[in-house]
């Protein structure tokens, strides 16, 4: 499964890219608003510290403003993805981006019909909010699988990246569904590593190594 670092903290994509473990990174307003930069000084950064695709969000709502906000955010680099949300003149925006090679990431889906729309039109990925599903009681995790299922069973090329993770169990539940990417916060990544026995076990080796004749 690949990982995406979902930030716009210069910071922490370095960090994660000297562990090995940054694929890419997704990005939206409120991660930029924490930055305290321009988008015209930060997007083009970012896309030169990350290999692989860096989703950046269109703001606009019409059709004709999301392509053309798309434009200019695929001319930032090559390895832009533009970030459209799944309402009814995003999807028709996807559709137009999609025929002029402009990569899309469908974003603020909340439902399995919402992606079987957005991959009808071409979105290159698929974006379900799972952790926020969960916040208001509904099982965001079934909604992804549910996604993979529809993508499966027709052949769908849109690759299904999980987002709003909150903890390590989404990342895991992520990667048994067979989700093509996942996409989490710095924090969330780190805790990746996190185990009590893991901390126990590296404890005790040490205290015994320490009674080794030298």
């Amino acid at each position: 499964m690949i990982f995406f670092l979902d930030t716009a903290d210069l910071a922490q994509i370095e960090e994660v890219k000297r562990l090995g473990l940054l694929d890419g990174v997704t990005t939206n307003p409120t991660h930029v608003a924490k930055t305290g930069a321009t988008p015209r000084e930060l997007y083009p950064e970012i896309c030169r510290v990350v290999d692989g695709p860096v989703s950046l969000e269109a703001v606009g709502l019409e059709a004709d403003a999301i392509v053309e906000e798309g434009r200019q955010l695929a001319s930032i680099a090559d390895n832009v993805v533009v970030k459209v949300p799944v309402i009814k003149e995003g999807l028709i925006a996807v559709n137009r981006l999609a025929a002029e090679g402009i990569r899309t990431n469908v974003t603020t889906t909340f439902s399995a019909s919402q992606a079987l729309l957005a991959a009808k039109v071409g979105a290159t990925y698929i974006s379900p909010f799972v952790g926020r599903l969960d916040t208001i009681s509904h099982d965001g995790t079934e909604v992804a699988r549910q996604i993979r299922r529809i993508y499966d069973n027709y052949g769908f090329e849109t690759k299904l990246l999980v987002a709003a993770v909150r903890h390590p169990m989404h990342v895991l539940d992520a990667a048994l569904m067979g989700a093509d990417v996942c996409t989490m916060a710095y924090d969330v990544m780190l805790q990746l590593y996190e185990h009590p026995l893991t901390d126990a076990v590296i404890e005790q080796f040490l205290k015994d190594w320490e009674r080794v004749p030298r």
